[in-house]
């Protein structure tokens, strides 16, 4: 299938405007991506059609909005091809979810001295949560190092498993390096050491297609905001042995089966997880930004977001003074950036002013930095929606920019 990229960017809106009187370049997708008209118009639906709180009314509205939220959690089991849909746990992002594995795993499974094992290039979601169950719990951490190009390899993630190891987390895709890490062999690996293995695909699951049960991981983290639907809801996918065996992350109404102040008895899943009401309204249009990416094609959606990562790398390349970060043949539509001599705080600022979107800083992944000896860069995230004349305005930018320099 050809995307017809001029009736795609139809169904954005927000990508017409202007900003500074400049034809706004949005390259900033990794951090969140723009939303399609459909997925704009079924969060409208649901608040101004079947509004009301879920899985506790008899009334119709509260049925409608029941069904629309337990659709979407199958549109995502089918999505991931997770085996059931109790399996599917909804939560705030891929952030939450983590949180939730770390929390209710190292309260569970983990004794003082127990390891997790992290790499070098997690983003801050994948450090934070693991360092405060180390003070909670006195769990080590342990880092998986990178190689010059920015690469994991398995054989050092090996290096570090010990008899205390009790779980391995790591980055489908990096978001500073678009390193597309190798795991199905960490999965493998930790499994042949009956160690666990979480992925965080805040950065796959919008571009590679997922297959949990293939994959065989026991835990995987997304985000709405990144693939096309809308912020403040995210997917916790967890095989259901894992599950059941987790205590619940929350307390609250919906994740029990019986209360008393004697003893609680909680529910099934996946409510067990989902204390309090949920976003439905959320979970509702994160299944319609589902079919929409379904309407597309994944595959398609690789093969034109790699055309347009080769085609930036190349342009950039052609230029004197960019160093790219991340040397991996394998790549998600990502590219850091530095260019010599320029601050990126001050290249992304004046890029804004001529409408050109792009990140600057440390990218939530601080230890990756100091890895490479630097503050932070630039970085261009591209999306099926973008052009390769919206690189070409990026390369005339950094060329303008630079010559003010």
């Amino acid at each position: 299938m050809y995307l017809n990229i001029e009736n795609i960017r139809k169904d954005f809106p927000i990508l017409t405007q202007e900003v500074y009187g400049k034809p706004l370049v949005y390259l900033d997708n990794a951090a969140t991506t723009q939303k399609p008209l459909c997925v704009i118009r079924k969060i409208e639906e649901v608040y101004t059609t079947i509004n009301a709180n879920i899985h506790r009314g008899v009334h119709y509205l509260s049925q409608r909005a029941t069904e629309s939220h337990e659709e979407a959690r199958r549109t995502v089991q089918d999505y991931i091809h997770a085996a059931s849909p109790g399996e599917i746990i909804f939560t705030r992002g891929a952030t939450e979810a983590i949180n939730l594995v770390a929390g209710s795993f190292c309260r569970s499974q983990c004794k003082p001295g127990d390891e997790i094992i992290l790499t070098t290039m997690e983003h801050h979601a994948n450090i934070v949560p693991w360092q405060i169950q180390r003070d909670i719990t006195g769990i080590e951490i342990k880092v998986v190092p990178i190689t010059e190009t920015g690469e994991i390899r398995p054989e050092d993630v090996e290096e570090l498993i010990s008899s205390r190891t009790r779980l391995i987390s790591v980055a489908h895709v990096s978001n500073v390096l678009g390193t597309v890490n190798p795991v199905e062999s960490i999965i493998r690996l930790g499994h042949s050491y009956n160690i666990p293995v979480l992925i965080d695909a805040a950065q796959s699951v919008q571009h590679l297609p997922i297959d949990v049960q293939a994959l065989d991981c026991d835990f995987l983290a997304f985000s709405s905001h990144k693939m096309y639907g809308p912020a403040g809801i995210g997917v916790l996918y967890g095989k259901e042995a894992w599950l059941d065996r987790l205590p619940p992350y929350q307390g609250g109404g919906e994740m029990i089966a019986h209360v008393s102040f004697e003893k609680t008895a909680f529910n099934e899943l996946p409510f067990k997880f989902e204390a309090g009401t949920p976003d439905y309204a959320g979970s509702t249009a994160l299944g319609e930004a589902i079919r929409y990416l379904g309407s597309l094609g994944l595959e398609n959606i690789r093969r034109y977001e790699e055309q347009l990562l080769h085609y930036a790398t190349d342009k950039l390349l052609q230029m004197d003074n960019i160093q790219i970060l991340g040397a991996s043949p394998q790549k998600g539509p990502v590219i850091s950036f530095l260019v010599k001599n320029i601050h990126p705080y001050d290249m992304g600022m004046l890029l804004d002013r001529l409408g050109i979107a792009v990140r600057t800083g440390h990218h939530c992944a601080q230890p990756l930095m100091d890895a490479f000896g630097i503050e932070g860069t630039l970085r261009a995230s591209f999306a099926f929606y973008n052009t390769e004349a919206e690189i070409d305005a990026l390369v005339a930018g950094i060329g303008k920019v630079s010559g003010m320099f």
